[in-house]
């Protein structure tokens, strides 16, 4: 009996050192944040201070640059500051040209800046060989305008410029490199077709300024027999150096043979998809030669 009671004693004992021990750090955790509280405070106190000088040292310096600019602008003529702002614009317009005679530099087109502007030369190539060369003189005024140039009077230039030239100089020189290069692909081979190929033709080629319309007569030897055909090539996008249209008849009112008429429609058929002087290559190569007695 007596050792059940001092034991449920010391038990009480213990139990009641643990309890106040937890009271005494609750009251210290307590006090510790009580002591936090103030200096958190103090700092963002401090913090909003800093901002709220810094905020009005801001503004005080917006609206003395504010009354700057107006003082300075007040001083110049309306007309001044609006040739100011051309004359930005005309300097963007250099530097944008210049940027454009860079990306371009490998694809035929080059220039340089002159006193009024710049001088674009578009050199044309066909099949890796090197053509003509025109060159467009621009004057960087606004409006944009061509003061000097060599392309060729049947090239639609004017149409060109109008669409382009004020809106997007890039395309525009962009559009005329097309068209020239398709105009010096096309007369490329048809002088190749008269220089390699003269023995081929009967009678002259004839063609047009933009050699976008073509016709002659040719003869072939199919078979051991030397046959006329007459072909006519029109190339209505003049953007391109393949015909849009082609017709390769036989000389005469006569009903052709089959193998004539096979013959034919194979040479209109490579007329479309080949150029001329590889046309006339092929015709070599399968032995398709001229009857050297019927040319004379």
């Amino acid at each position: 009996m007596e050792l059940a009671n001092t034991l449920r004693q010391d038990g009480e004992s213990r139990g009641g050192v643990l309890a106040h021990l937890e009271r005494l750090e609750t009251q210290v955790s307590k006090s510790r944040k009580k002591l936090e509280e103030p200096q958190n405070t103090q700092a963002l106190e401090a913090r909003i201070h800093e901002l709220k000088c810094l905020r009005d040292k801001l503004r005080a310096e917006v609206k003395q640059r504010q009354a700057r600019v107006k003082a300075s602008t007040a001083n110049v003529e309306p007309d001044q500051t609006l040739e100011i702002s051309e004359q930005e614009i005309l300097e963007r317009k250099q530097e944008n040209m210049k940027a454009i005679l860079q990306a371009y530099r490998f694809t035929g087109i080059s220039g340089k800046l002159t006193s009024r502007g710049v001088c674009v030369c578009i050199s044309t190539a066909f099949e890796g060989n090197l053509l003509d060369s025109y060159f467009v003189d621009l004057v960087m005024e606004k409006p944009l305008w061509i003061h000097h140039h060599s392309v060729p009077v049947f090239i639609p230039l004017e149409e060109i410029s109008a669409k382009y030239l004020q809106t997007n100089t890039q395309h525009f020189l962009f559009v005329l490199c097309e068209y020239l290069n398709a105009y010096s692909g096309r007369k490329y081979q048809a002088d190749r077709l008269q220089s390699d190929f003269a023995a081929f033709l009967v009678g002259p080629l004839q063609r047009n300024s933009l050699c976008n319309l073509l016709s002659f007569t040719y003869k072939v030897k199919p078979e051991g027999q030397s046959f006329p055909f007459c072909a006519r090539l029109l190339y209505k996008d003049l953007t391109t150096t393949l015909p849009t249209d082609v017709t390769v008849t036989s000389q005469g009112t006569e009903a052709l043979p089959r193998m004539w008429e096979e013959q034919r429609a194979a040479h209109e058929n490579l007329f479309f998809t080949k150029p001329l002087h590889q046309v006339f290559t092929s015709f070599a190569k399968k032995g398709e030669k001229l009857d050297m007695s019927l040319v004379s």
